[in-house]
């Protein structure tokens, strides 16, 4: 049943979401979507009687053809203003037009607006009549979502929620620690969506340089910086009809912020080197292990760009968190060996029950390598305890290894340049036990690590690991 949105029915923060914002939450120990349908109505101005239904959280008005409201005044601006479904009912914001936005007479720059608020912009007034419609989402039957997998109630209904977004257009953020599976998720959700069909790009903002993400974003044309010898389309042009995951949305430079704030807010981008605004059409994703609430509260991500990508927050759980799982996980796993010609087909009772007195801190990417280790060196058909036990020992021991080789910590350094020096020896002798295990295979590597390949040659360049001493000239 449709319902006007009134302050009881602002979304309760979900379990794994430490912001409001997010269109889903529970209600009677269930968790339902929260779906905004908005009806605007021209009164008044070169439009007076043209209506529009506008499903979803957010809507912008303007003269700009890719608006959810167009209009034909010329004393309205391109992006004039939008509207956002927030923890405290609807809000209206100008994006900085040229001659303002009203609210029942009153100029305003944000403002909350109750059903029935009249907004005045250039010569035209409109009526805004918002409803609001409660979708139960309940546990799926499904033991698996795309490539995600697992019979357990959490991850059930984590496959749900996704079901129900899928089909939507909302932008949503996937939290989760390292492993637990977040770009599956998205692809997941990109491949169950009216956008199957268009490509799903993903850029990662935790492994591009600082220098180059915005490149990566919006592309550049030729001459635009120093290299810049060609053109290059960013991400959310080859996404063109399909989706975009900003993985790693923690790590996106402050400064970048407001640049991919506007981009959402317009729906269209310049290239660096151009002018010239091209409109977009893509859905955002979004996927962090960070803890967003924190970096908010520490001003090291904008709020408002939160609120515009946290749609909807979906929280995939750690593997220690759903053991149940491992048995699916691990069969599911050996499938894929068997595919690619590793006759390895099961695991002993004792061999998962070792699994299942481990604490998994690199989650289901940790089980993954493990298991192609022991199938790797398996003696058998089967996958024993002794093996298992013998790898988990020399996962434990690794840490310790790191951490005595730590450099020291020096507190006169920026929080940036103190990071750096931790993490590129680790990240360095990564890379290079990664090769050795490898062969020097970069495709293998690859897919051991889970970036694209030229990713990863690209940070081996970094390195000064690739290409292989004996392919240098």
């Amino acid at each position: 049943m449709h319902q006007p949105m009134t302050d009881a029915d602002t979304p309760e923060r979900v379990s794994g979401a430490d912001l409001g914002g997010t269109q889903v939450r529970r209600e009677r120990d269930a968790t339902t979507l929260l779906r905004h349908e908005v009806r605007l109505v021209v009164v008044r101005g070169p439009n007076q009687g043209l209506e529009r239904q506008i499903a979803g959280p957010r809507l912008t008005i303007g003269t700009s053809p890719n608006n959810d409201l167009v209009l034909e005044d010329l004393a309205v601006s391109r992006h004039h203003c939008e509207i956002q479904a927030r923890d405290d009912g609807y809000r209206l914001r100008d994006l900085g037009s040229t001659n303002g936005t009203e609210v029942n007479g009153t100029a305003i720059v944000e403002a909350l607006l109750a059903p029935g608020a009249q907004l005045h912009i250039g010569d035209t007034e409109i009526l805004f009549l918002p409803r609001l419609e409660r979708v139960p989402i309940g546990v799926s039957e499904q033991s698996r979502f795309g490539a995600l997998v697992g019979a357990s109630a959490a991850m059930r209904e984590v496959f749900a929620l996704l079901d129900r977004i899928a089909a939507t257009d909302l932008s949503c953020v996937l939290l989760g620690e390292t492993g637990t599976g977040k770009e599956l998720a998205a692809r997941a959700i990109h491949e169950a969506s009216p956008r199957a069909g268009a490509p799903f790009v993903v850029v990662d903002c935790g492994t591009v340089r600082d220098t180059l993400v915005e490149s990566e974003l919006f592309g550049h044309e030729r001459g635009a910086f120093t290299g810049a010898d060609r053109r290059r389309v960013g991400a959310f042009e080859a996404a063109a009809g399909g989706t975009v995951l900003l993985d790693e949305i923690g790590e996106l430079p402050i400064e970048l912020q407001p640049k991919l704030l506007r981009v959402l807010e317009r729906r269209e981008i310049k290239r660096l080197g151009s002018t010239s605004p091209i409109d977009i059409d893509v859905r955002i994703l979004a996927a962090t292990h960070r803890e967003l609430g924190a970096l908010v509260a520490a001003g090291g991500f904008r709020e408002d760009l939160f609120y515009r990508l946290a749609e909807v927050v979906v929280a995939l759980p750690p593997l220690r968190a759903r053991l149940d799982d491992l048995r699916s996980l691990v069969t599911h796993l050996l499938d894929e060996e068997a595919r690619a010609g590793r006759a390895v087909r099961a695991i002993s009772d004792a061999a998962l029950a070792a699994l299942t007195r481990h604490s998994w801190p690199g989650n289901v990417r940790e089980l993954r390598n493990l298991v192609r280790r022991a199938t790797a060196l398996a003696g058998a058909d089967t996958i024993e305890q002794a093996e298992v036990e013998r790898l988990l020992a020399m996962t434990r021991a690794a840490p310790a290894r790191g951490a005595a080789e730590a450099p020291p910590v020096d507190a006169t350094l920026s929080l940036k340049e103190a990071r750096a020096r931790w993490s590129e020896p680790l990240e360095k002798r990564y890379f290079e036990q990664l090769l050795a295990q490898s062969d020097g295979d970069i495709l293998r590597a690859a897919s051991t690590a889970e970036i694209h390949p030229k990713s990863l040659e690209r940070l081996l360049r970094q390195h000064g690991l690739w290409p292989p001493a004996g392919r240098r000239r």
